[in-house]
């Protein structure tokens, strides 16, 4: 019986990027193509079968112990990224500026997704959504120099819409324009979450 049901949503590709320096300033390059491999893009700092643990993980390993990349991929959502920008008090916000790999505009709520939730498209390239994306203070600078004064709000603006990390479960290509389609978790809501 399937565990996963494809959902009536299906978001459109808007950005890709790589980030290909490890980041002073968190910053993608954007791509019209990106191949995902089973270790991310090739070449991109995000890139590979393992990871360092980082702060999102802190409560779990310590810092520096070798896990699973789960962290292959940025998607965030293009209403978001707009509600961010409105937000700080600018009129567009460029996903280059945040390390980026994947934009994605008409899936609702989108930072929110379940976790396990799978993004795939046309090509059978499919990502598995690990969990929200926690905005962060490294984009500020980079945001600086485009919007001066602006990046210190980032973070604050950035809270429950820095979108999604992801991992490639399927290797296949993305491309700018494409579809991308929502498939969710067929499990109700943990019960025991009322009772943290």
């Amino acid at each position: 019986m399937p565990a996963l049901l494809p959902t009536r949503f299906y978001g459109r590709i808007t950005f890709l990027g790589r980030v290909l320096a490890e980041p002073a300033i968190l910053a993608s390059q954007s791509e019209s193509r990106l191949f995902a491999s089973f270790a991310g893009v090739e070449g991109e700092v995000h890139s590979g079968l393992t990871r360092a643990a980082c702060s999102r993980v802190t409560d779990q390993y310590k810092k520096g112990t070798t896990i699973a990349n789960t962290r292959q991929f940025s998607v965030l959502s293009a209403e978001e990224l707009a509600q961010i920008a409105a937000k700080m008090g600018i009129t567009t916000l460029d996903p280059c500026l945040l390390g980026a790999s994947m934009v994605v505009e008409g899936i609702p709520d989108f930072t929110h997704i379940p976790p396990g939730s799978r993004l795939q498209g046309p090509s059978g390239a499919s990502l598995v959504v690990d969990m929200e994306n926690r905005p962060c203070v490294l984009p500020s600078k980079g945001i600086d120099e485009v919007h001066e004064g602006h990046g210190k709000g980032f973070k604050q603006a950035a809270k429950g819409r820095r979108g999604v990390i992801a991992w490639a479960e399927a290797e296949g290509w993305f491309a700018l324009g494409e579809p991308l389609r929502l498939h969710i978790p067929d499990q109700p809501e943990w019960a025991g979450k009322a009772l943290l």
